[in-house]
């Protein structure tokens, strides 16, 4: 009677497991366009703060060309290699889409839907970018094209980290670091849009110079300081809770970032926006908190624990 019972359970197919192969040369593919898109964000600023938005007067060409070289200036430089790099960018995340649909049995089912949505946030992105030029540098336009770059930001480092191997030695689900994370996440955005409303609507120096339009910079200041104390709670009880690995690597550059940002946005405001590099540092420091944080916010997942198969 026994080996009855057991013939059948012997008999059973057993499920394959998933292939993992392609999951270490996505997450390199995903980290690559995180460089590639905080880069993108930072030429954005440099375009801007140059006043070099309109250095090209068409789109999708500059001047009509791929590399208008009879026009080359610093601001047509700017303009035109901050176009180049979105296009390696749209060109990147078409590969991820096309190798995550091609892999989709052998990976996790989240991922091609995942980085479709990165693709269209990415054409969204475009969109914005040519409507940045026709519509000759309206501020909700520009301050939307900002976003949408750093939603991408968020977007490609959270997927890094989910395709990365757990760290060894990693503990259980952190739920109140995790959310700790979130929560400075969605609050540094919300910054990050108040920088950017404020940043195209030049208030900045309406306010120093002529005390007006002061109120988006009481804004962008006001998150500040909320933003970096929550910040360095979140790498308190990361860290206090024992992380491990990537984890305590992301809560560490974490308090460096949030210590290096508001001295970057002191001295912006200190030196009166003379200092074209301090107010490109500043743009770019937010874009690589905003990296940081959607990593570490994946970082401190729930782990699921596998299924013994039964054989």
């Amino acid at each position: 009677m026994t080996g009855l019972i057991l013939r059948p359970l012997e008999r059973a197919p057993v499920a394959p497991a998933p292939d993992a192969s392609a999951r270490p040369g996505l997450a390199r593919l995903c980290r690559h366009l995180v460089v590639a898109l905080v880069a993108l964000v930072t030429i954005g600023g440099a375009t801007r703060v140059m006043e070099a938005g309109l250095a090209c007067p068409d789109w999708p060409l500059c001047f009509g060309a791929l590399l208008p070289a009879g026009q080359m200036t610093l601001r047509v430089f700017l303009e035109w290699f901050h176009r180049l790099d979105a296009a390696l960018v749209s060109g990147g995340l078409l590969l991820l889409t096309g190798a995550s649909w091609g892999t989709r049995r052998r990976g996790p089912g989240w991922l091609p839907w995942v980085a479709s949505l990165a693709l269209l946030l990415v054409l969204v992105q475009a969109a914005l970018g040519a409507l940045t030029v026709t519509r000759l540098l309206r501020f909700d336009i520009v301050s939307a094209h900002l976003v949408t770059g750093l939603t991408l930001v968020a977007l490609l480092s959270g997927l890094a980290e989910a395709l990365a191997p757990p760290d060894p030695g990693r503990g259980g689900a952190a739920p109140i670091p995790r959310a700790l994370a979130l929560l400075s996440l969605v609050l540094l955005m919300a910054q990050c849009l108040a920088g950017a409303l404020m940043a195209t609507q030049w208030a900045t120096g309406f306010c120093l110079h002529q005390g007006q339009a002061c109120s988006w910079l009481q804004l962008h200041r006001l998150l500040a300081a909320p933003v970096a104390l929550l910040g360095l709670a979140t790498v308190a009880v990361v860290l206090r809770r024992g992380a491990v690995g990537r984890a305590r690597l992301l809560a560490l550059l974490l308090a460096g970032g949030c210590l290096l940002q508001p001295l970057l946005g002191w001295l912006t405001l200190r030196l009166a926006l003379a200092q074209p590099l301090v107010t490109v540092a500043h743009q770019c420091s937010a874009a690589l908190l905003v990296a940081v944080l959607a990593a570490l916010v994946v970082a401190l997942r729930p782990i699921p624990s596998e299924v013994p198969s039964h054989g």
